[in-house]
């Protein structure tokens, strides 16, 4: 009987080390938005970093494609996500209720914000055979405004509500994925597209490339009072020379791409993301583009209209950056 009892406990012990290894180790998935557009990137950048520190924080990450931030933050409440990336403007309606996609007890109070990240201009483009060159020859036209849950099409509401206009002014309102709108404008089957994005896009790089096309400025007095109205809105130049077709700089309106978590979310895991993401800054920013003009200051700073995560919080008074 003693010759087994080594054994035994050597046993019952290497089944309670990984019992413990197995209640140690967290999964936490993060939501994007389609493949061809930064969203997808951002979520996929941020458990990359995250992945590399798995063996000592026990976090493994994944980042699956998803319909966008109204889909995103509605995940998020629902426990179905444990973070997502949403525009400015969906994070603030999402967590005071003050717009329809988040009335009543859609408005997510436990809705807190980590960090913001690159500008997003709305970016209207059209072919340049359907002869649009302002946002007002859009009417009659077939646009496609966005996919359901997406952050341009909520976006794409405000400026008609702004504008005193419906879906019905358009001869065809179509509601495609990102990943089929270049596709469809270079088919003729739309006019127009709409995208509020960072740029470069390799959506938008595969429209003007596939057919003749121009982007179209968003401006003008309705657009000049949403910005002014709206702290989480801003004035945006798309550069010229950056697509095919556009040799002058367009000028649009934007928000800013920023990534939330809920309340609910331990301490622990967010301060560990917060921590992956800026000492390794460097990295990060250079995953994308758009990446490229990020300061540790401008992201926590700005766009954010949440109360910050605790998580982050004690990441951000660590470094100085907020007291």
């Amino acid at each position: 009987m003693t010759i087994f009892k080594p054994v035994l406990l050597t046993a019952a012990f290497a089944l309670g080390a990984t019992a413990a290894s197995a209640q140690e180790e967290r999964f936490m998935t993060i939501g994007t938005g389609g493949q061809t557009g930064v969203y997808y990137v951002v979520g996929q950048s941020i458990c990359r970093l995250v992945n590399r520190d798995t063996a000592t924080t026990g976090i493994k990450c994944t980042a699956p494609s998803t319909g966008g931030s109204v889909a995103n933050v509605n995940a998020i409440k629902a426990g179905d996500m444990t973070m997502g990336v949403a525009q400015s403007d969906i994070q603030y309606h999402a967590y005071n209720g003050s717009s329809p996609e988040f009335e009543g007890d859609k408005k997510f109070e436990n809705l807190r914000a980590v960090f913001s990240v690159h500008p997003e201009p709305f970016t209207v483009v059209a072919r340049k055979d359907a002869n649009i060159a302002t946002f007002d020859d859009l009417k009659g036209k077939r646009v496609n405004v966005g996919n359901p849950g997406s952050g341009q099409l909520a976006t794409m509401e405000v400026v008609l509500g702004a504008k005193g206009w419906t879906m019905g002014d358009f001869a065809l309102a179509s509601q495609l994925k990102p990943a089929e709108q270049a596709a469809a404008l270079g088919d003729n089957t739309v006019d127009a597209i709409i995208y509020t994005v960072g740029h470069p896009n390799g959506s938008i790089q595969e429209a003007t490339s596939t057919v003749e096309a121009n982007l179209v400025p968003v401006e003008g007095p309705e657009i000049d009072a949403l910005v002014e109205e709206n702290p989480y809105y801003a004035k945006a130049v798309i550069p010229s020379g950056m697509y095919a077709g556009s040799d002058a700089d367009t000028n649009t309106f934007g928000v800013k791409a920023t990534f939330v978590t809920s309340a609910d979310v331990p301490e622990d895991m967010v301060y560990e993301v917060v921590k992956a993401v800026f000492d390794n800054f460097d990295r990060f920013k250079g995953l994308h583009p758009a990446f490229a003009n990020l300061t540790p200051e401008s992201m926590v700073g700005e766009g954010n209209s949440a109360p910050l995560h605790p998580g982050a919080e004690k990441y951000y008074r660590e470094q100085g950056w907020i007291q």
